[in-house]
């Protein structure tokens, strides 16, 4: 066997060592992975069994708490999820406030989380949640803020400012 052979089987073994170990890692990163949806996208798409992030704002008048925790809606405006969480709530969270819920889609339509981030402040979006009214058009950046949280859940026009 010559050297120049020698060479191309080391390198070869080498290229096929890098290769398994990238995808063995790329697999192992594909079921850890968590997306961002908003309720809009979770009504076209519907629910696949995996962990997301829901965002959105909590809907005025869906907080419920009970012995099993606490019940409320997040919605974009054009579409709301009920979501149910048997934790903790943050100090921040209350009606008509940006929320980011971490959880599974269940079989009969609702969320359940096993975390909820509440917004920090008044001027505080999540990015996600700004691409989501972007997206959904009820917020267009160049005709200013964001609309307040406390109008979510009775937005009808497109556009707003």
């Amino acid at each position: 066997m010559t050297r120049k052979r020698r060479r191309l089987y080391i390198l070869l073994a080498c290229g096929i060592g890098l290769g398994s170990a990238t995808a063995l890692t790329l697999t192992a990163f594909s079921d850890s992975l968590v997306f961002f949806v908003s309720p809009s996208d979770i009504a076209a798409k519907g629910g696949n069994g995996r962990t997301v992030r829901l965002g959105g704002l909590v809907e005025q008048g869906s907080y419920q708490r009970g012995a099993g925790g606490a019940t409320f809606k997040v919605t974009d405006g054009n579409n709301a999820i009920t979501v149910r969480y048997a934790g903790i709530l943050p100090d921040l969270f209350r009606e008509g406030q940006g929320v980011v819920t971490l959880g599974v889609l269940q079989p009969d339509g609702s969320f359940r989380a096993s975390e909820v981030l509440a917004k920090h402040d008044e001027t505080y979006m999540p990015q996600e949640v700004a691409d989501a009214l972007k997206k959904s058009g009820h917020w267009n950046p160049n005709a200013g803020p964001p609309p307040p949280a406390s109008t979510w859940n009775s937005l009808t026009g497109k556009g707003g400012g």
